[in-house]
């Protein structure tokens, strides 16, 4: 039986920096580095139909060193190989003393082609050789990382940024037009209605004044979500900022990750604090179960996910696998870091004053109105999950390709740029919807605000399925599953950042055209 897998990328680590294959680019000449190189290819012969797979038996490794003057010690810049596939060909039967025909280095044979391919065949041997070559570089130790993070593609990601802005613009240019021209006439007018007749006669968003801040359904579920997304946003920010000045090195394997990881622990005294705020502003009273709900209903669905994503993975004898003591770890800093301070924020926040409304809520509530069709909470909402996807999703494609194509990413500078564009588009897509929303008299947009910035999740997760089936070779069920699995954990989290992003850009709109008017 012959196990082959197609698509996959070989990893050799040496002197902490890993083994990459060079290649240029044919339109600028460039030289850029493939992490790992291909375990084999597929092909056919001259003449014959069928396709046969063969794979790569012959590697030439080429360590390059740079050599201190100074010291006239060395050390290792580079490491980089270049594969073949070679059917090797010797005399006789194999001995310890056999030498190839095809690979000798005392005849000074040495492979520099695949004219041969080594085809992979049932019950056949494969010779397996490797040639090492040392070479003197002029690139000091301390820049040896600069080659492997050249970006040879920054048009693209020029380009990138200005689509992004592109969007901010419209949506600033929407934004202006409502807050300086639409509103300013609104609050004008409301303010100079003088008699009883002209008050009954209001239309638009004042109308609503007494169920605006009328306490939602769910609304525990709410507060916990917009918690979690406080603390998902100060991990996010504080890593990026980091990442962005150089702080997390590539050389430091896992650093990335375990910088989240700490971050999202000690982040949960701010998710416990604005989840409670949130809670009392509600009339709440039984904090403490608020504070378990945020402290466990983001994090335990995640935990739940990966743990069966893992388990597929120890089904497989990978070694990708994540052991138990790094399990443990993961959940002593949730139950040991992250669950207290929720509790501490949760606390504090709890003993602070409730937030006092601009307006009184009415005691019955207003019936609302039958909406125009292009208010439908369903399609407004997937409506204004578009554009902050849009002005992400060329960034997302270089994040998908490094984490499932082994590619480098370290242009943490766009991608700091990027997030703060994102952060500025769920504000404004979520301002316009809102003012909309209220002009209809629908003040039903505490779970709309969230939901308009959220659903950018879904289309998120739509464009890792167009991914997966255009630009990946996965045909094992179970990677199939790990890809998802992990594409999901991502969505959700996306989810949770840009629906609390866009519920808190629609609270303080509402706060601030509320508190503008004169309500008796």
């Amino acid at each position: 039986m012959i196990i082959f897998c197609f698509g996959c990328l070989f990893n050799r680590i040496l002197d902490n920096l890993p083994l990459v294959v060079p290649f240029k680019i044919s339109h600028t000449d460039s030289l850029v580095y493939q992490h790992g190189f291909p375990v084999g290819f597929k092909g056919r012969y001259a003449g014959k139909k069928g396709e046969s797979y063969f794979i790569y038996n012959h590697l030439v490794f080429t360590v390059k060193y740079h050599k201190d003057e100074e010291t006239d010690a060395a050390r290792i810049v580079g490491f980089e190989v270049k594969h073949f596939s070679v059917k090797h060909e010797y005399d006789g039967k194999w001995g310890d003393k056999t030498r190839l025909k095809t690979c000798d280095p005392h005849a000074k044979h040495i492979v520099t082609s695949s004219e041969s391919p080594q085809e992979l065949e049932d019950k056949k041997e494969i010779i397996f050789t490797y040639d090492v070559e040392f070479q003197e570089s002029d690139v000091k130790w301390a820049s040896r990382w600069d080659t492997y993070l050249y970006m040879a593609d920054d048009q693209i990601h020029w380009f990138s940024i200005v689509n992004s802005l592109m969007i901010v613009l419209f949506l600033s240019g929407m934004v202006a037009m409502i807050m300086l021209r639409t509103l300013y006439r609104d609050i004008s007018k409301y303010n100079q209605l003088e008699t009883q007749e002209e008050a009954q006669e209001e239309t638009g968003w004042k109308l609503v004044h007494g169920d605006v801040f009328r306490p939602p359904t769910n609304s525990d579920l709410l507060c916990v979500y917009v918690g979690t997304g406080v603390q998902f946003f100060g991990m996010i920010l504080v890593t990026m900022i980091f990442a962005a000045l150089g702080f997390l090195s590539p050389s430091n394997r896992g650093g990335l990750m375990t910088a989240m990881l700490l971050l999202w622990a000690f982040m949960g005294i701010f998710a416990g604090y604005a989840s409670t705020r949130l809670y009392k502003m509600f009339k709440g009273t039984e904090w403490k179960k608020i504070t378990l709900k945020t402290a466990f209903t983001f994090p335990g669905i995640l935990f739940a996910i990966f743990f069966v994503l893992n388990a597929l993975i120890w089904g497989e004898e990978s070694s990708g696998a994540v052991p138990f003591g790094t399990m443990f770890v993961l959940v002593f800093l949730w139950f040991g870091i992250s669950v207290p301070l929720v509790f501490v924020g949760s606390y504090i926040g709890f003993r602070k004053p409730a937030i006092e409304n601009p307006v009184k809520t009415n005691k019955i509530p207003r019936q609302i109105p039958e909406q125009a069709w292009y208010m439908n909470p369903s399609f407004s909402i997937l409506i204004g999950g578009i554009l902050p996807f849009g002005a992400v999703f060329i960034e997302l494609f270089f994040i998908l390709t490094s984490i499932w194509l082994n590619q480098f990413y370290y242009i943490f500078g766009f991608l700091l740029l990027v997030f703060l564009i994102l952060i500025v588009t769920c504000v404004e897509i979520t301002v316009v919807l809102c003012y909309f929303q209220l002009c209809s008299e629908d003040y039903l947009w505490w779970w709309r605000s969230y939901l308009t910035s959220g659903s950018s999740a879904l289309y998120l997760f739509l464009y890792a399925v167009f991914y997966f089936f255009t630009k990946l070779n996965i045909t094992k069920p179970v990677s199939g599953v790990l890809y998802f699995g992990y594409m999901l954990i991502a969505s959700y989290g996306f989810f949770v950042l840009t629906g609390t992003i866009g519920f808190y850009a629609s609270y303080w709109f509402t706060m601030l055209i509320y508190s503008s008017v004169k309500i008796d």
